[in-house]
């Protein structure tokens, strides 16, 4: 994955998380945000932003098969760069 499809992947990564937090919370997002300390959601938060995600890069970009291979852990830390990586490998094979 080049450098230029990473950050345009964060970009609309974080463009699609900020549309469905919006600015509630009043921080911004950046690739070490967390989901879960940060951005404070809940896993049907989740489970919203993994169809968000689908809809928009397509069937191969699949989060909840991604986060289901993650430990316990690793889900709670999980951060919007964790999420844009993730999407930038499924996306940079087409």
């Amino acid at each position: 994955m080049t450098t230029d499809h990473a950050s345009a992947t964060f970009d609309v990564v974080a463009e699609l998380l900020t549309e469905l937090v919006g600015d509630v919370l009043g921080i911004e997002i950046t690739p070490e945000t967390t989901f879960h300390e940060d951005l404070q959601l809940e896993s049907i938060d989740l489970v919203t932003f993994a169809s968000i995600l689908t809809e928009h890069f397509g069937a191969e970009v699949n989060l909840a098969e991604y986060l289901a291979e993650q430990d316990l852990d690793d889900v709670i830390g999980l951060t919007v760069g964790d999420i844009a990586r993730f999407v930038g490998e499924r996306t940079c094979r087409r």
